[in-house]
């Protein structure tokens, strides 16, 4: 399998902080990588960097063939952006937003409107295309985003954060769009702060803390560094009060359960684990915490 996105040595600092040191990051065509870390991690700053937004300071990148410093345009014509604000313009319609991105990607009369009527029809927006933005919810205006985002039909998609301050239903709706762009061979690199999102739909996943890769895998090999099971241990009032990670043996279970004397009445149970787990597993380190990063 070919690589979509590939960076060395990625480093940016602003001042006298150092917001990503030394990052390599390899993501392969026709996948969905995910980009996870606490605020402050770095990885709008690395989104913005492979979207040739921000420059950076060292490293080399590679995107869809195209080297960043030395052909960014190609690396432009290349992708799309979805940031964790939805970039249209209010004063415009649905299908007059999308129509000028097709005039800003220079594709012509007819072929512009064949494409606006195929992205209104994908989207579900087809009724509300003639209605002004004030009309349309939260959900709607994400789903226009992204649409303006495959107006040039790009072979890698950046996702920022797309399902920020959306409903449930609202969510599904955009991973459902995510899994039919993979269908057509779209590479997605995305951020995103709600972990089940990343654990359900991408193919791999590396986590960022304080400017530094720390650990990076399928969402199956990242749990398993943590541990096979999670005893979960309830207070009297059934609050979870530990989470204790094991092995999953009974000498694993034996030592959790010594661990938690303290604990007099309720009970506990035993789950697998999360990519929360393995969140704060690795974003949680008293050295870290002493560093501030954008």
């Amino acid at each position: 399998m070919s690589s979509a996105i590939t960076a060395v040595g990625l480093r940016k600092t602003y001042g006298d902080r150092t917001v990503l040191d030394g990052i390599d990051l390899t993501v392969e065509a026709g996948t969905v990588f995910a980009l996870l870390g606490p605020n402050g991690a770095g990885k709008t700053t690395t989104v913005h960097i492979l979207s040739t937004l921000v420059a950076p300071d060292a490293g080399t990148v590679t995107v869809a063939g195209h080297d960043l410093v030395g052909d960014p345009d190609g690396v432009r014509a290349a992708i799309g952006l979805t940031g964790q604000f939805a970039a249209v313009d209010g004063l415009l319609t649905g299908e007059e937003n999308l129509r000028l991105m097709a005039r800003l990607r220079h594709l012509g009369a007819r072929a512009g409107r064949r494409r606006v009527d195929e992205l209104l029809a994908r989207f579900d927006l087809v009724e509300a295309a003639r209605k002004p933005l004030h009309t349309y919810s939260g959900g709607m205006k994400r789903r226009l985003d992204l649409a303006m985002t495959l107006v040039g039909s790009p072979k890698v998609i950046f996702l920022d954060e797309p399902t920020t301050g959306l409903d449930p239903r609202s969510r599904q709706t955009m991973w459902e769009i995510v899994r039919e762009l993979l269908a057509d061979g779209v590479t997605i690199l995305l951020t995103t702060q709600y972990l089940e999102e990343a654990d359900r739909v991408a193919d791999r996943v590396a986590v960022l803390h304080g400017g530094r890769m720390v650990g990076e895998g399928s969402p199956a090999e990242l749990k398993s560094r943590v541990g096979t099971e999670v005893l979960v241990v309830h207070g009297p009032d059934g609050k979870v009060v530990r989470e204790i990670p094991t092995d999953g043996t009974a000498d694993g279970l034996r030592r959790a359960l010594a661990d938690i004397d303290d604990v007099r009445s309720g009970n506990v149970s035993v789950r697998a684990p999360s990519l929360d787990d393995v969140f704060f597993a690795l974003t949680t380190t008293p050295a870290a915490s002493t560093r501030e990063h954008r």
